[in-house]
């Protein structure tokens, strides 16, 4: 593999070999489809006379614009009622659907727009007196037309611009921090940390060690609003290369590695994303409150305080309480007939968790805290094979199902497309 660092647009060839790959992989990105609602609801059709508009469908040449954004406390009130709006007319927005605009959820700091008609004398049908837009987010928006005897309002979003990309880079520090060095969106380091959570243990990323991913990213008016989807990656770890591959199988679109194993594995390689082991498993460490030496059969993982707690696999809950040894409040899961899990010092638990409760492999069952006997916030995080405690961090875990055979075929176009064009940044 290339050391090459950096953020980049994917070159044509590649983009070709990805185009194709894609066919076989089945991306089904979908958005919802926008709504249109009101007291006197009917959508504003495009004028075919008019042909100036701007990215919310408004024609430039009939109106003057103000813009302007909302600022702490203020009210639909407070935004119309200077632009010459009666209160008459406002209480009808206000009586719109509260998908279309609700007063109680206007945001500070976000954009707004009065169209006012130039000349309102000039009979131009299908456009109204005045036009209030307000953008719910940097996507979404609505649009509220005004007139003397109706309001007219729909929901639009912007145009929205996808780009193919890729990132790569060496860690000298964190993979976050090298994301930011090389420009790429950050958030790619939490996107490749669940992709490779099965099989990475992130909290012992090390210097040197190397990542390439190909990805789609979202923009709406050159800013980004997302990472669609990873479109492959590769990740070199403790002189292990590492792949993720993407494929659909059963519906479902996952992950696996060159040979067609699921990077999903029976558990996940820790509860946390994004902290520290402040100390190992051990049959013999000095306990820092108690002064003395006893064993520690778990990893401590320090965090801040509130930080989400996860179930490394699917089990029952069979015990949720406060331990009195030192534990603090903990959740115990028994996982099967074999492994089971312990996670203690927690501030508070997960929404519903209580015992007899079935959980999935990354839910929420509490968040990190420093109850029992704890120096500072971290997470006591125990592992157990028939009974007896194990290192949490030599536990190999067995995949889940891998490529079906019958798919197999398919999977090799796409294992060598992904893996080629990886290859090639």
């Amino acid at each position: 593999m290339r050391k090459q660092q950096g953020i980049q647009i994917i070159s044509l060839p590649l983009l070709i070999g990805i185009i194709v790959a894609a066919i076989f992989i089945q991306a089904c990105n979908t958005h919802p489809s926008t709504t249109a609602a009101s007291t006197t609801t009917k959508s504003i059709e495009p004028d075919t006379t008019v042909q100036a508009k701007d990215i919310y469908g408004v024609p430039l040449d009939l109106y003057s614009i103000e813009t302007g954004e909302v600022r702490r406390n203020q009210t639909l009130s407070d935004l119309l009622l200077p632009r010459g709006l009666t209160l008459q007319e406002i209480y009808k927005i206000s009586l719109l659907p509260d998908t279309l605009i609700n007063e109680r959820k206007i945001k500070p700091g976000n954009r707004y727009l009065f169209y006012t008609r130039i000349d309102s004398l000039i009979e131009v049908p299908r456009y109204a007196e005045t036009v209030f837009v307000y953008e719910k987010d940097p996507l979404h928006y609505v649009v509220i037309s005004i007139d003397a005897d109706s309001i007219w309002a729909k929901n639009e979003r912007k145009p929205v611009d996808t780009r193919l990309q890729s990132a790569s880079g060496t860690i000298e520090t964190s993979l976050w921090e090298s994301m930011q060095a090389t420009d790429a969106n950050p958030m790619l380091a939490v996107e490749l940390s669940e992709i490779f959570a099965w099989t990475i243990d992130f909290f012992g990323i090390q210097q040197g060690d190397m990542y390439k991913v190909i990805y789609e990213e979202s923009y709406v008016d050159s800013q980004s609003i997302g990472i669609n989807k990873i479109v492959g990656a590769w990740f070199y770890h403790n002189e292990t290369d590492f792949w993720a591959i993407p494929f659909v199988q059963d519906s479902i679109r996952s992950f696996f590695d060159d040979k067609g194993n699921s990077l999903r594995k029976a558990f996940l390689k820790a509860p946390l994303r994004f902290s520290r082991i402040s100390s190992g498993f051990s049959h013999s460490r000095y306990h820092p409150v108690l002064k003395i030496r006893r064993p520690h059969h778990g990893v401590d993982y320090a965090a801040p305080s509130g930080t989400p707690v996860h179930t490394v696999g699917d089990g029952v809950i069979t015990k949720v309480g406060y331990q009195k040894g030192g534990g603090g409040n903990y959740v115990k899961i028994k996982h099967n007939s074999v492994y089971s899990t312990t996670y203690m010092h927690l501030r508070g638990y997960g929404k519903g968790i209580r015992q007899g409760v079935y959980v999935k492999q990354g839910d929420v069952i509490g968040y990190v805290g420093s109850t029992g006997l704890a120096t500072g916030p971290h997470l006591d995080f125990r592992f157990y094979r028939n009974g007896s405690a194990v290192n949490p961090l030599k536990v190999e875990a067995p995949p889940v199902e891998p490529v079906h055979e019958d798919n197999r075929q398919a999977y090799g176009i796409i294992r060598a497309f992904t893996i080629g064009s990886l290859k090639l940044l």
